[in-house]
């Protein structure tokens, strides 16, 4: 089962996406909030696997409340955020906080579902090209305070490397006729040195610090 926290600022857009969500067996509800302030208080206090939470917020915006969340102590929930554009700056910056993807606000209800359930399993929640097409358009103008590589392993580059053109485990596994587990052992290890929580994060650390170069 699933846990996840919906947050937005709407009363029925809010109402209507715990109410799609609740109807899924393998999801539970766990809560709502209507500001970034309180869905920072109900993750520490319900911990939910997966928060749905509206870029825009009153208080506290989208943003900066995903930075307090996965900067407190304990698990950390993923967190996808809801926007009405996929090119846009607090996706962006998002992204850059932790937060495990992102979904257009007019997704059909199974794409919703499917990203929820995605995003419980640790998977990135969009295709490679509209990743590569965000972080592109933004690379360039974010600050510089992504980490730096020199700790990394040459393997550990490489599946980086991987991981920013959007493969997933069992095609950097195929890729570099390793298994899956080693893969995945390889990307918890980078993911730890570098600081980051999410997939989607190391695509913008792999951009952000040259390891991938827009439009290479």
């Amino acid at each position: 089962m699933t846990s996840v926290l919906v947050v937005d600022d709407q009363d029925l857009v809010r109402a209507g996406f715990a109410a799609l969500l609740g109807a899924v067996p393998e999801i539970d509800v766990a809560g709502e909030a209507r500001d970034g302030l309180e869905a920072v208080a109900k993750a520490a206090a319900l911990r939910p696997d997966v928060i749905l939470m509206d870029i825009r917020l009153p208080e506290l915006d989208g943003v900066r409340a995903t930075e307090r969340i996965l900067a407190a102590p304990g698990p950390r929930p993923s967190v996808v955020m809801l926007t009405v554009f996929d090119l846009d700056e607090y996706v962006y910056a998002a992204l850059r906080a932790g937060a495990s993807g992102f979904l257009l606000k007019d997704s059909p209800p199974a794409t919703l579902i499917a990203g929820i359930q995605a995003a419980a399993r640790g998977d990135m929640l969009f295709a490679p090209t509209i990743t590569r097409r965000l972080v592109e358009a933004f690379t360039a103008a974010a600050p510089s305070a992504a980490p730096e590589l020199p700790s990394l392993t040459d393997r550990e580059l490489e599946v980086l490397r991987f991981v920013a053109t959007g493969a997933t485990n069992a095609g950097i596994a195929a890729e570099l006729r390793v298994s899956e587990a080693t893969v995945k052992t390889h990307l918890n290890r980078l993911m730890a040195k570098l600081g980051i929580s999410s997939r989607a994060q190391a695509v913008v650390v792999a951009y952000e610090t040259g390891l991938v170069s827009p439009g290479g």
